[in-house]
């Protein structure tokens, strides 16, 4: 199978730490952000889908990621890694300072294209990916599901769950992907989603094209 993702050039923009702070100056190129709790696999996915062993650090800490980590693809597009949520050993305080700066940038990046937002297949949603997901179909932003950690359940099991999960969420088929580091599920499935998502117009303008199925089913 061709790589749909073919990485040649990566760079490490800078971080946002704040609403007010440091963002990425002459934001032309499309974005797509990828959201999640704490320990979901976020970092281990981004490794994977770039084919990169540390383009986000991968920690045994929960939490670890404080910021809004901003790289530039190929000069072509931009991946956005939002701050964990939902793990409760982190002070009230940077939890407060999460919210507005996640919320911020998810209402307000004209060139955001869609969201990629990750929950681990083993459990069910939280309240806080219900939440999450419940923002992303209020503002009407494109949306992949990324189910994390396929690989922990048994294989005859993989299936089943994926629906499960699926129609809990109540998502399409399509925009729900599993998805495994380790047994190297759904790399390319999620390259073709992230293509997609930087290839279609701003859907704060726009109406998304044939195909592309903004939020989730409500």
């Amino acid at each position: 199978m061709t790589d749909p993702l073919v990485i040649r050039d990566i760079e490490f923009m800078g971080g946002q730490a704040s609403p007010t702070g440091w963002s990425p100056e002459a934001r032309t190129l499309p974005e797509v952000a990828f959201s999640g709790r704490s320990n979901v696999g976020k970092s281990s996915l981004l490794n994977a889908l770039v084919k990169r062993r540390a383009l986000a650090r991968v920690s045994e800490t929960p939490g670890k990621t404080r910021e809004i980590n901003f790289f530039r693809i190929n000069h072509e597009f931009v991946l956005a890694d939002l701050p964990g949520y939902g793990f409760a050993r982190v002070a009230k305080t940077t939890r407060e300072t999460w919210r507005p700066l996640i919320e911020g940038y998810l209402r307000h990046s004209m060139q955001l294209r869609g969201v990629v937002q990750l929950i681990d297949s083993r459990h069910e949603p939280s309240d806080d990916d219900r939440t999450m997901l419940d923002f992303l179909a209020e503002l009407g932003a494109p949306t992949v599901v990324v189910l994390t950690k396929i690989d922990k359940l048994r294989t005859a099991e993989r299936a089943r769950r994926v629906t499960e999960l699926t129609n809990v969420l109540g998502m399409e088929d399509e925009q729900v992907i599993p998805f495994s580091t380790v047994a190297k599920i759904g790399r390319d499935e999620l390259a073709e989603a992230v293509v997609a998502l930087v290839s279609q117009p701003s859907w704060r303008a726009a109406v998304p094209p044939p195909g592309v199925t903004r939020g989730r089913s409500m």
